[in-house]
């Protein structure tokens, strides 16, 4: 009985070795780069990783991600000066562009058709209105340099705070624990593919019976309306009370964002009061192709051309090499 206990555990130990083996030669575990915070409590990505993001049980998707100085997804340095026109793009996952490689970004898209101009792509995948603008005023230094900002925006979840904190759950996944966890590239590879999801549900499920059943009350259309409104109405809120914070050059700074998925409280308030804006829903609408990912709501290669050509044509119409 011992013997057969024994035998068990070594071929299970050497199964696993050899399907850690299969997922690293044929590079199906993604590689996620370490994540800190800096001097300025700016959550960002440790300077100078490299590596490659995989989604899919068949690597559906497979890019290269480089992480430069100033710890962002980058195919260059970012070095502003008064010398040169620079362009900052600011935003979250959609931004920084782990789903595509970084030497053909939605930056360098626009650097092609503009050559004269260099553009610093400052994505980091969570971040909100709010870590942009903190962003923007920690480095205002650099950011005095650049000529013209660009803030990626989506109104449903960019504005549910009116100040900036610093969010540890993210940071909290690079606990010693996660990070000796995450050398295994079986056990990431297994997560990403969902593997390891009903243990989690089975835990969630237990969870759940032990607490007190509470019922769900079926709003009317006029109720779901009203909570809506108010809802716009603190995010509407929110955004001034962070533009108030931190400033707002709206000579240099623009929003970028789908207007088929803001609220026209908001959009109507940014036309009112002066806020320029990059909209490229008639963009995505107008196109017989898909914009996304099979997979995922991030824009595929098409949907960053097309947002990268609504830039394109926002900065020549500013005429921004002036």
């Amino acid at each position: 009985m011992k013997k057969l206990i024994f035998k068990s555990a070594l071929y299970f130990f050497l199964i696993l070795i050899g399907l850690e083996i299969l997922v690293r030669i044929f590079h199906l575990g993604k590689d996620t780069p370490t994540r800190f915070l800096d001097e300025h409590k700016v959550e960002k990505w440790v300077p100078n990783q490299n590596g490659f993001s995989v989604t899919g049980n068949r690597r559906q998707n497979f890019s290269e991600y480089k992480i430069n100085n100033s710890g962002y997804n980058s195919y260059r340095e970012f070095n502003p000066t008064n010398n040169k026109v620079e362009i900052a793009l600011v935003g979250d996952s959609f931004i920084e562009g782990f789903h595509q490689n970084y030497y053909n970004s939605i930056g360098k898209k626009v650097e092609n058709a503009i050559p004269t101009i260099e553009v610093y792509e400052y994505g980091y995948a969570g971040y909100d209105f709010a870590d942009q603008l903190h962003l923007v005023q920690s480095y205002k230094n650099q950011f005095n340099l650049i000529d013209h900002v660009i803030l990626g925006i989506k109104f449903s979840n960019d504005l549910t705070r009116g100040e900036y904190k610093v969010v540890t759950g993210r940071l909290n996944l690079e606990s010693p624990l996660n990070r000796l966890l995450k050398k295994s590239k079986l056990l990431v590879y297994c997560k990403s593919i969902g593997i390891l999801d009903p243990p989690q549900k089975l835990i969630y499920r237990v969870k759940s019976m032990l607490r007190p059943a509470q019922k769900v009350k079926q709003l009317s259309d006029e109720e779901a309306e009203r909570l809506k409104e108010e809802k716009d109405k603190v995010y509407l809120a929110n955004f001034e009370s962070l533009v108030t914070t931190y400033g707002y050059d709206k000579k240099r700074f623009t929003l970028l964002l789908d207007s088929r998925i803001t609220s026209p409280m908001f959009l109507s308030y940014l036309k009112e009061n002066g806020f320029s804006y990059i909209d490229f829903s008639n963009s995505f609408e107008k196109t017989d192709r898909s914009t996304t990912l099979i997979y995922d709501r991030h824009w595929n290669n098409h949907g960053r051309e097309l947002v990268a050509k609504v830039i394109i044509d926002y900065l020549k119409q500013i005429d921004v090499t002036k």
